[in-house]
Formats: structure tokens, C-alpha cells, sequence
């Protein structure tokens, strides 16, 4: 025996055999090199609102010793009014990726250390990458069904060909998708969605790049929720604020197991500060949207295949040399794009929409590239 108080187990037999199976969630990369353009995490090009810088510098004094609205009532009343609802209807997180990570554990029982039996968690893939993850550390089962390849959702009867359970107690639904950038219609979520019977979470991180949405299914439908974010659409990733609108009841059941304090003041501020000034939002929406098809064309008229998109990213195949490669050779000439290394999506990257100087930048580093590409092909014909 070891005296001194002094353990003989290690530091690693503490952590729950569960936590040391897993495999984190592997975020993009954060520059760490002066002078990159950041193309790779989905961010917003164009910051927030005077309005709200403003807001939020005015917020910065004594309350800062307070603790915030624990159930951010001023946040939920706006949004309330802008989605026609009650504020009953609303749940704010730190991020709509802590609202989905509650979810998961409202609605999803463990099951038992390798006992057989259906997912509790369904989503499809490829989708956002931190479902699984959630699921796993709830210690529910999981499964991603596939999309079609061109990253449409199947019917019914491709659904249940898939491994759709549509008795599933939680699916998990990104719409538009990620990281395919696909929009899918209201019509056809819609269907989805009376089909399924347990919970549905219509994951709309992007959905003001898109042409239309589903908020109405979530206030029509008892078992639907819609999770959006101010990170996306509205310059607030600093500030990790995000919502669920849906039925008061799963609403109030979310709220049971929610943290105290659990959205910071300031951005609580901020975002409600947001929604007074819309219509600026709007007009970089508009932007994004803009550049996204003078990239897409561009990229196309290079070679690339680039995928339809309604987010504020692309999908694309470069031509000549595997994806991986092609990132690494923009990141030489200081370009930073995403880069998946699971199977189906190992062939893309995914390109965020920059301002209209950062995807010229961006477009040099692919001439670039290929230029080197033709050189070095030269030279061994």
C-alpha cells in the first residue's frame, strides 16, 4: 500500500468508461497565423448592427456584478412578437447547440452498456457533426440515415429502407443541411415530420440564406421544435445565443433541466438589441446571398462541382487533386476552408461565403493552385 495519502488508481480509471470512449467534436480551425481569411467556420462576414455594438457597450457597467434573467424573459417577449407566438413558446440557450444537447437528455432515455434495441436519436447524414456526439454522451443509441446523393431526403418508403424509425423518441433534422448546403421545402419537412411520432428538432441555423422556412410547424405541430441561432444570420457567434420555438409544453419540460443563468448578459442584450434592427440583417442576407452565387459560378467555370445552397456556405468537389490536398494548398497561400474526413463527404470542401474581397482573395488561391497543379503536370508529360 502507498502511504501519504497517496492513490495507486490512475487519473484515468476516474473518468466514466462511457467519457473515455468518446470522440469529441472537432470544431473548425481557429487562425493562429496573422493575415489568414477565415473561410471555414460559417461565421458572418459583415459585423453586427451599430445598433447592437452599441447596446452592448452601454450594457457593460455596474450590472456586470448581476446575474442575468435566468429565463431571459425580455429576450423571449421580442422574439415572441416576431414569431407570433407566446413567450411560453420560447427556450433561450448559450447557443442553439446547448439547446440541443438538453433535448437529447429531455427526451431520450440511456439505454443499458450493450444491450440491443432502436436508436433513440436519429438525424441524417451527412448533417451536423455534433449529433452523434450528444447522443453518445448521453449514452443513447444513435443512428445517421442516408441521404440520397444528391443530399435530398428520401420518401417514405427510401426512409424506412434507410433505417428511419419513425416511432424514434428524437430526430434531428438540419435544415437547410449542413454541410451539403441543401434546402429542403416546407412540404416536405411537413411530411416528414407528421410521420415521425417522437420529438422533432428542425435544426434551422441557416435558414434566413434560404428561400423559405418551417416556424409554422413548430406552432402547429405539438411534437415539432425549431431551433435557430443569432450566430449565423445575425454576427453573434462571440455571444452564443440560440432558441427553440415549439409547444409550451415540451418548452416548459426543457426549462426543468435547463442551468441557471444559463445565457450571459450581454448577450442577452445584444440579440435583443437584433431584433430592433432587422432590416439591416436583411440587407446583409442579401449580400451573402449575392456573393454566394458570383462564387459558386465562379468556382464552377474552374472546374469545381459546387452543390445548390441555401446557407451561407458551398458545397464543392475541387478538380484535379483530393479535397484534403486542395486544403492544404489554400491554407499555404493563407485560405482557410473545411475540410471532413468521413466517408461521403471526404471528396468536398466546404467554403464559407466572405465578403466580396475575401472570396477574391479566395479565387486567387485557387488559380493559384491550379496553375501548380498544370505546371506540375507539365513537367511529368
Amino acid at each position: 500500500m502507498k502511504g501519504n495519502g497517496e492513490s495507486s488508481r490512475s487519473p484515468e480509471s476516474l473518468v466514466r468508461p462511457l467519457v473515455r470512449r468518446l470522440s469529441a467534436y472537432v470544431p473548425g480551425e481557429q487562425p493562429k497565423i496573422r493575415g489568414l481569411v477565415k473561410l471555414n467556420t460559417n461565421e458572418n462576414p459583415y459585423p453586427p448592427s451599430p445598433k447592437v455594438l452599441r447596446a452592448v457597450k452601454a450594457a457593460t457597467d455596474g450590472r456586470l456584478r448581476l446575474y442575468p434573467s435566468p429565463t431571459a424573459d425580455r429576450l423571449r417577449s421580442a422574439l415572441a412578437r416576431v414569431h407570433g407566438c407566446a413567450v411560453e413558446n420560447i427556450i433561450v440557450g448559450n447557443g442553439s447547440d446547448e439547446l440541443l444537447a438538453m433535448a437529447v437528455r429531455c427526451f431520450v432515455e440511456p439505454s443499458e452498456e450493450g444491450a440491443p434495441g432502436p436508436a433513440g436519436v436519429q438525424y441524417f447524414s451527412p448533417s451536423y457533426s455534433l449529433y452523434p456526439v450528444l447522443a453518445e454522451i448521453h449514452g443513447a443509441r444513435h443512428r445517421g440515415v442516408p441521404l440520397l446523393p444528391d443530399f435530398a431526403i428520401p420518401d417514405p418508403a427510401g426512409l424506412r429502407r434507410g433505417g428511419w424509425d419513425f416511432r424514434a423518441p428524437l430526430s434531428l433534422v438540419t435544415t437547410p443541411n449542413a454541410p451539403s448546403g441543401r434546402g429542403y421545402t416546407r412540404e416536405v419537412l411537413e411530411g416528414l415530420c407528421v410521420a415521425t411520432r417522437g420529438v422533432v428538432i428542425l435544426d434551422e441555423a441557416y435558414v434566413d440564406f434560404a428561400e423559405e422556412n418551417a416556424m409554422e410547424l413548430a406552432l402547429r405541430h405539438p411534437h415539432v421544435l425549431v431551433a435557430r441561432t443569432f450566430s449565423k444570420s445575425y454576427s453573434l457567434c462571440f455571444q452564443r445565443v440560440g432558441y427553440f420555438v415549439g409547444h409550451a409544453t415540451l418548452i416548459g419540460a426543457l426549462h426543468k433541466i435547463r442551468d441557471s443563468y444559463n445565457v450571459n448578459g450581454l448577450g442577452q442584450v445584444a440579440a435583443e438589441a437584433t431584433l430592433g434592427d432587422l432590416p439591416y440583417y436583411r440587407r446583409n442576407i442579401r449580400r451573402v446571398r449575392a456573393t454566394r452565387r458570383r462564387l459558386a459560378d465562379q468556382l464552377a467555370a474552374r472546374g469545381f462541382q459546387v452543390f445548390p445552397s441555401s446557407t451561407n456556405f458551398l458545397l464543392v468537389e475541387p478538380p484535379g487533386r483530393p479535397a484534403r490536398e486542395w486544403l492544404e494548398r489554400l491554407r499555404e497561400r493563407k485560405v482557410l476552408v473545411r475540410w471532413f474526413s468521413a466517408p461521403g463527404v471526404d471528396r468536398y470542401l466546404r467554403i464559407t461565403i466572405g465578403t466580396d474581397a475575401e472570396v477574391d482573395v479566395l479565387l486567387r488561391a485557387v488559380d493559384r493552385t491550379l496553375g501548380a497543379a498544370a505546371k506540375g503536370g507539365s513537367r511529368k508529360a
